[in-house]
């Protein structure tokens, strides 16, 4: 299946309700290979007021904003990412998390 019918299809399965976690998360990554980082960002967002503990969004829309050249956006992501799979023991994500977030330049210092 090519990208523009995977999008679509994927739309129409999350405008539809009849979408799972993976789905949303699926959505949010064709967004950001089309460089449509907006509507992954929201994506990200609603998988997350769906499903808190799906570990991945974290790190997915973390990486994808610290390339977008957004820091501070990236760090929020990544640093919740954390310390949600640590909540839920996955020591594998919180690791990639960790290396995500020291890849980032570091935060502006305040005057």
């Amino acid at each position: 299946m090519g990208s523009e019918k995977r999008l679509t299809m994927l739309e129409g399965l999350t405008q539809a309700g009849k979408a799972d976690s993976f789905a949303w998360y699926a959505l949010a990554l064709e967004y950001k290979s089309f460089a449509r980082i907006d509507d992954a960002l929201r994506t990200f967002r609603q998988l997350c007021e769906k499903d808190a503990s799906y570990v991945p969004m974290y790190l997915m829309c973390g990486t994808m904003l610290g390339h977008a050249g957004r820091a501070g956006e990236a760090r929020e992501w990544l640093e919740r990412g954390l310390v949600k799979a640590l909540e839920v023991g996955n020591t594998h994500a919180a690791k990639e998390l960790e290396e995500a977030l020291h890849a980032l330049p570091p935060p502006p210092s305040l005057p």
